[in-house]
């Protein structure tokens, strides 16, 4: 089977997982539009050259290149990624960038795309702390929010200790729901 054919359904496995997780908790929008760049040649193609399955090609791409191109493509289109929600200072260090607050749909997909990815990647080695864990290992993110870092971590701590359920109830009724 080709680099294609597998990067072709480890995307679309992700999407899908992502997609139920998001109709779990009241994102039908998110879920079926969810990581539809991946599918454009800027990322799909990177996708396929760098393919290994056990990880994102992404950063294969990183360790050859230096940067990825495929993700400053897909960070730039995709609000479920806390890189997207930077901006240039007007206040202390003008022109800095800085991260602003993430709307909660946004926070919810992401936690979703995190959970996915952890399943895709982990495959029957999954656990409800698995994402938690990858979060702990990257964690040094100055780029993210302090108000959706905390909610990401709470959410990630409660899925660890209390199972997908529990976490997506309250993801629905304190994300999603709440206006």
């Amino acid at each position: 089977m080709g680099a294609a054919w597998k990067h072709f359904k480890t995307i679309t496995h992700h999407k899908l997982l992502v997609a139920k997780g998001c109709f779990q908790v009241g994102l039908y929008r998110q879920g079926l539009l969810h990581d539809m760049s991946k599918y454009s040649p800027a990322e799909f193609l990177v996708g396929v050259k760098y393919y290994q399955g056990t990880r994102s090609p992404n950063n294969a791409e990183r360790e050859e290149r230096g940067y990825s191109s495929a993700w400053l493509h897909h960070k730039g289109r995709n609000k479920h990624h806390f890189e997207y929600w930077q901006d240039y200072s007007l206040q202390g260090r003008q022109g800095m960038l800085t991260p602003v607050p993430m709307p909660d749909k946004y926070i919810a997909e992401m936690l979703m795309d995190r959970i996915a990815a952890s399943k895709v990647y982990k495959g029957a080695e999954y656990t409800d702390a698995a994402p938690l864990e990858y979060y702990h290992k990257s964690r040094e993110h100055p780029c993210i929010h302090p108000d959706t870092q905390a909610v990401l971590e709470r959410m990630l701590t409660m899925l660890a200790r209390e199972g997908e359920r529990k976490t997506f109830a309250r993801i629905k009724r304190e994300l999603v729901k709440r206006k």
